[in-house]
């Protein structure tokens, strides 16, 4: 099997704005490699168009939800509609952004506050709640201790109970529909009833661990991180936010058996900046702009390798250096120019 690939249907990736661009792209490629979807948007047409392409290459299972994600109980909200539908997440895509183009004196306070929610809250808060669970299902709990301080450790049973959501459905696509719960209880108590026999033969040989699950969380930053030039305040510093967020979470939550990797493109083709169809083809051929679906490709792969954080495209990671040191004298004069581009 190919990495990152499973067994058709049994297992489950969500992808916020996953109606269009990049996060397409992923649903796309997650499907082809035999998962079932969740696809979360606030464009229910786009997300039902994402889901008929799906259907016709024969994906396992889609299931759409159309959420307004930068609200401050975006997550909790998503969340709990996951539980209800007994979806247990093996692959969380944070994709879904704002772009913003203009200077912070300039920006409207809703605004300002709807990329911070979406960037850093609702992105935070869908892995704390994400991660917790897939972590319980691989035998470790956020164990309470001081108030605010959760810690990782493993549960004394050892191996979590069966995930609710990799069992088949029964009742179509729609998100709000409940699976019956399975039961609790049964085999782990048939299993601790047999081991508290007495035995009669000695010293009973140790059984071997059963393997972990490896779960995956992607969060989309940006190469804008390392360009906080006027105009891009606001942007820049949401997904640097989410970069250094990323980097760190994933050293926490790595003895789980959770992979976090933090993408960094530079330009996409897509229509998140504003760029019409044509000037994003002229991007392609001068090589200025990657396709959405390259930018998806190579974002997996780093996922599926365990990088912590990638930037596709290896001439980027060339100009990081030089867009730290780039002087006010040559920003004055860009400033100026893209001005009349800020709305």
């Amino acid at each position: 099997m190919k990495r990152g690939e499973v067994t058709k249907g049994s297992a489950w990736a969500l992808v916020t704005g996953a109606g269009s661009g990049i996060g397409r792209c992923f649903a796309l490629r997650l499907a082809q490699l035999g998962y079932r979807l969740v696809l979360v948007g606030n464009d229910l047409r786009k997300l039902e168009c994402v889901r008929a392409e799906l259907r016709a290459l024969d994906a396992a299972e889609v299931r759409i939800i159309s959420c307004d994600l930068a609200r401050a109980e975006a997550a909790q909200e998503l969340y709990d509609r996951l539980r209800a539908a007994g979806i247990a997440v093996d692959v969380l895509i944070n994709n879904a952004g704002i772009f913003s183009f203009r200077d912070i004196i300039r920006t409207p306070a809703e605004r300002i506050e709807r990329v911070i929610m979406l960037h850093c809250l609702t992105a935070t808060q869908l892995c704390r709640l994400v991660a917790r669970e897939m972590a319980a299902r691989n035998g470790f709990a956020a164990e309470p201790g001081q108030e605010g301080d959760n810690a990782m450790e493993p549960t004394p049973e050892g191996d979590a109970p069966a995930a609710k959501g990799n069992e088949p459905a029964t009742t179509g696509d729609a998100p709000e529909t409940c699976s019956a719960p399975a039961a609790k209880g049964s085999a782990p108590a048939a299993s601790a009833a047999a081991g508290s026999a007495p035995t009669t033969t000695g010293t009973a040989p140790a059984t071997s661990p059963a393997p972990r699950r490896r779960f995956h969380i992607l969060n989309m930053a940006s190469y804008s991180l390392w360009m906080p030039f006027p105009g891009l305040t606001l942007y820049s510093a949401s997904k640097a936010y989410l970069k250094c967020f990323s980097v760190a979470f994933a050293k926490e939550v790595r003895e789980a058996g959770i992979r976090v990797t933090a993408v960094c493109p530079a330009g996409v083709a897509t229509d998140l900046y504003g760029l019409t169809p044509r000037w994003q083809r002229i991007g392609l051929r001068m090589g200025v702009l990657i396709s959405a679906d390259c930018c998806a490709r190579r974002g997996l792969w780093a996922l599926w390798h365990g990088q912590r954080c990638t930037v596709p495209d290896w001439w980027n990671r060339l100009w990081i250096p030089l867009c730290k040191l780039l002087p006010m004298c040559l920003i004055r004069p860009i400033r100026r120019f893209t001005m009349k581009f800020q709305k």
